[in-house]
């Protein structure tokens, strides 16, 4: 009869096994923050490579923390609070003449410390700010309630040196 206690003990043991790695496995994967990385041409790829080298370690006094999954397309500090996902398409504000104007309420265009962005503001009070003028669509989304100005200036400087001048497309 002992010969049959150790064979219950396996087949009972398996399937709580088998459930701890599930839920081991479920609960890494929701850890981090998560953006969308952009599929941009390869020499626009090879562009936002040479951004990512040069992006600094604390924006607007965060640390990195660069969301899932890894690319050198995407860089994240403080989490989600600011995110930054180079190679995007253009957005459609990007060609409406009343962005260029001032007139719309929704998008506006303006310049940080030589870097032009195009301005939106998004249904949760989060902002998005697009570079213009650039040979590639930088996006930069910062959390409601946090200061944009500080996040734009810190990442000009980055954006100057990789991305040239010209218009992308």
């Amino acid at each position: 009869m002992n010969t049959f206690r150790p064979r219950h003990r396996i087949l009972v043991g398996l399937p709580v096994l088998a459930l701890l790695i599930v839920t081991a496995g479920c609960s890494t994967s929701d850890a981090g923050d998560s953006a969308a990385v952009p599929s941009p041409d390869p020499k626009v790829a090879g562009l936002c490579r040479n951004l990512d080298e040069a992006l600094p370690d604390k924006v607007d006094g965060l640390g990195r923390e660069d969301p899932e999954p890894r690319s050198a397309l995407t860089a994240g500090w403080g989490g989600s609070a600011i995110i930054l996902r180079c190679g995007v398409e253009r957005p459609p504000k990007m060609t409406d003449p009343k962005v260029a104007k001032g007139s719309d309420p929704d998008a506006v265009a303006g310049g940080v410390n030589g870097v032009d962005w195009l301005m939106e503001k998004g249904d949760d009070g989060s902002y998005r700010f697009t570079c213009a003028n650039r040979t590639a669509y930088v996006e930069v989304t910062v959390a409601k309630g946090r200061d944009s100005s500080g996040a734009l200036i810190d990442l000009a400087g980055a954006v100057k040196k990789a991305i040239p001048e010209g218009i992308a497309d």
